[in-house]
């Protein structure tokens, strides 16, 4: 039997209510446990922690490294070069909840990325992921799914509760010097900062393209595995990108897309659609 059709299947429908679909869509992000059961997790880690080794021989040791290297391994569309992932990449449970939280019609994958913070990691500023998107929508969501039993000290996501309300804020790149501006921001805004704490294997959070997050660093002796999936509504339109980071993003992950045309690339399938 393929490796592929020996892993679980994921097309079963996790049910969502609609209080957990009025909350997401007041404070821009959720947690819903157990998305995946441990067990259908503990299926694909193996296969996704083989595949970052082996793309992240080029890492500097982290002394060497700059803050935003030293936040995380970060290895993108593993779909494209190993079959089996794309089970879990493309699995339409994802998929659909996605769609369900946006409350749009369907979904469509940006791109995946495994990030993975090492020991003794950074930890990743405040950010906008919106910033390095060049879609013309507001409905963009990430799925954060630990694919081992994570605790808070190793680097779990916090969030500005509500700060998607307002948008883009402009440049906010990955940066440390940035941080305090943030946080005096967040402060001024009077928006709850939230960290859903320890979560296990297959517990995962959504959040929005425009939700303002962060994540600590990694206090522990333990790699902290992340598998994230990024998805848009269909229909989205391609943006004129208005900073290196979009345009950058657009020939990477939407190549040969141009303003004002959908953003439906060979790389960017249709995983759900109701």
């Amino acid at each position: 039997m393929a490796v592929a059709e020996s892993l679980p299947d994921l097309s079963t429908d996790y049910a969502l209510s609609p209080a957990q679909v009025a909350q997401f869509q007041r404070d821009g992000h959720i947690l819903l446990r157990q998305l995946c059961t441990s067990e259908q997790v503990a299926a694909f880690r193996p296969l996704f922690r083989e595949a970052v080794r082996e793309r992240s021989l080029h890492y500097k040791p982290m002394a060497e490294r700059d803050s935003y290297g030293k936040a995380f391994l970060q290895i993108m569309n593993l779909w494209r070069d190993e079959e089996p992932l794309r089970r879990f990449v493309f699995s339409r449970r994802l998929a659909k909840v996605a769609a369900e939280l946006m409350e749009v019609e369907g979904t469509r994958l940006y791109h995946d990325q495994a990030l993975y913070k090492e020991p003794g990691g950074g930890h990743t500023p405040w950010h906008q992921d919106q910033h390095y998107w060049p879609l013309e929508t507001s409905k963009t969501i990430t799925m954060w799914m630990p694919l081992v039993d994570i605790t808070e000290e190793m680097g779990t996501m916090y969030f500005a509760s509500g700060s998607h309300t307002e948008g883009y804020f402009g440049d906010s790149a990955i940066e440390n010097d940035a941080d305090g501006e943030w946080s005096a921001f967040i402060q001024k805004r009077g928006w709850k900062i939230v960290n859903h704490g320890a979560m296990r294997a297959g517990d995962a959070t959504f959040h929005t393209g425009w939700t303002l997050h962060g994540a600590s660093g990694n206090a522990s002796d333990r790699m902290r595995e992340v598998m994230t999936v990024i998805y848009y509504a269909d229909g989205t339109k391609v943006m004129k990108p208005d900073n290196k980071y979009r345009q950058n993003d657009l020939d990477a992950w939407i190549p040969g897309g141009l303003p004002g045309e959908p953003a439906a690339s060979p790389l960017n399938p249709l995983l759900y659609h109701r």
